[in-house]
């Protein structure tokens, strides 16, 4: 049996109103990774390989964990969910969300880019490909991969293995948290989940109030 490893990078820009500014990890994003890191290492889970996407908080999330030379694979990149939100608003004049709103806009999102109302830089259907390229090739019987990611990623991942419809491909994106793993067994072709949105490097009194989803 093989594993793939999907984490979730840790809390980025959330502040920021376009990706360049939102793709850098915050100082508290930098502290999720490295207890992640040790939290990996204390456990003695060791890795075949460790793979991250193009954008800088993936790769800081990579480093601070303890990984500072990772397979870059740009399958592993996210969605361009700002232009995304552009897009919805031209077409359908929906506004782009304060953080109240944002669990109504991302399902809004996600039902038009399925139905290829709207694009970003990718149509939906060249990100599930993108993405399940990446994971396809990750997955080896006796091989475990880490791959450090993005919320989308790993909500394609599941709708991958899942079936999931777009309704609830935004249902189970929306609780993930930075720096949660979710692990996939490998077995022949067949990928199969075992964990979701695990985060036991956060289950501490004194870190109760550094658990972030954005």
């Amino acid at each position: 049996m093989g594993e793939i490893v999907l984490v979730r990078h840790g809390q980025a820009n959330s502040a920021a109103d376009n990706e360049a500014d939102y793709d850098r990890l915050s100082d508290l994003g930098k502290r999720q990774a490295g207890w992640l890191g040790e939290w990996f290492r204390e456990r003695g889970e060791v890795f075949d390989a460790v793979r991250c996407g193009t954008l800088l908080r993936q790769r800081q999330t990579a480093a601070a964990m303890g990984h500072d030379a990772p397979e870059i694979t740009p399958g592993l990149d996210e969605m361009d969910y700002f232009n995304l939100g552009h897009a919805l608003k031209e077409r359908h004049g929906i506004p782009l969300p304060g953080p109240d709103d944002f669990p109504e806009h991302l399902f809004q999102v996600m039902h038009a880019w399925h139905a290829a109302e709207i694009a970003g830089n990718e149509s939906f259907a060249d990100f599930e490909s993108r993405v399940t390229g990446a994971l396809k090739a990750a997955a080896q019987e006796g091989r475990r991969v880490l791959c450090v990611t993005s919320a989308g990623v790993i909500g394609m991942a599941l709708r991958h293995v899942l079936r999931l419809d777009p309704a609830r491909l935004s249902h189970v994106l929306l609780p993930i948290e930075n720096t949660s793993v979710h692990r996939f067994w490998v077995r022949g072709d067949r990928m199969l989940l075992a964990g979701y949105n695990a985060v036991p490097h956060m289950e501490r009194a004194d870190r109760a109030d550094s658990r972030t989803n954005q």
